[in-house]
């Protein structure tokens, strides 16, 4: 499994596994999801999941692993997540929130990604 994210706690938390921490938004966690997709990565969590909308947090993690092909369904979902960003974004940006708020964040984040792991190997 891979873990690509923009969040300490679970760069901390899955450091036995191949983590690739993005230092970047949301958007560049899922710009560097889809090009990992594109080298036939296959997608093991949503990149829209929870109920945390991509313009009110700044953190993002999402587990992907080798394939031998393409991953087209994923391939959708990524475009697909990317766009919704986009058009998030423009309706309102992501506020500069304050760091106990980040810290929350993170936490839902984390809590988020652990228990979707779980289900998902």
């Amino acid at each position: 499994m891979i873990v690509i994210t923009n969040n300490p706690k679970v760069r901390a938390y899955f450091n036995t596994c191949d983590v690739q921490f993005v230092d970047g938004n949301y958007e560049a966690v899922l710009i560097k999801t889809r090009d990992l997709v594109h080298q036939n990565y296959k997608l093991l969590t949503h990149p829209l999941s929870g109920s945390v909308k991509p313009n009110e947090t700044p953190y993002k993690s999402i587990a992907l692993e080798v394939s031998n092909a393409l991953d087209v369904a994923g391939l959708l979902l990524i475009e697909n997540a990317i766009e919704v960003y986009g058009k998030l974004q423009k309706d309102a940006r992501t506020p500069n929130w304050t760091e106990r708020i980040l810290l929350d964040f993170m936490v839902i984040d984390f809590d988020l990604f652990k228990n979707a792991v779980v289900k998902a190997i």
